[in-house]
C-alpha cells in the first residue's frame, strides 16, 4: 500500500535549506519516493487544527520504504541539516 510522507516546514535559513533540498532528493528517489508537492503555493480553506507553512508530500511505495528512508544512515546528516535550519512536522499516512 502506498504511503505518503507529509511535511510542514518553517524555514529559518533559506540558503542552507536549498542545500538540504539538493541533498535529500536523490536519497528520497533511492528509497522509491516521488515528490507530489514541494512547497508550492497553498490556500488554507479551514483552520481548526493547524496553520500550514510550507507543505511537502512524497509518495513511497509502502510504509517500510518511507520508514527506511527517514531512519537511514544516508539521510541522517541531511536530516540534521534540515532540523538545524527549520522547524517542522513530519508524518506518514497510508493511502491508495
Amino acid at each position: 500500500m502506498a504511503t505518503y510522507m507529509i511535511v510542514d516546514v518553517n524555514i529559518h535559513d533559506v540558503d542552507a535549506y536549498e542545500i538540504y533540498k539538493s541533498q535529500v532528493a536523490p536519497i528520497i528517489k533511492k528509497f522509491g519516493g516521488e515528490y507530489l508537492v514541494r512547497g508550492g503555493a497553498h490556500e488554507v480553506l479551514e483552520n481548526d487544527l493547524w496553520s500550514p507553512t510550507r507543505m511537502v508530500m512524497v509518495r513511497f511505495p509502502d510504509k517500510k520504504s518511507a520508514l527506511d528512508f527517514i531512519h537511514s544512515d544516508e539521510y541522517a546528516p541531511v536530516k540534521k541539516k534540515r532540523r538545524d535550519n527549520s522547524d517542522g512536522t513530519v508524518l506518514i499516512v497510508e493511502g491508495l
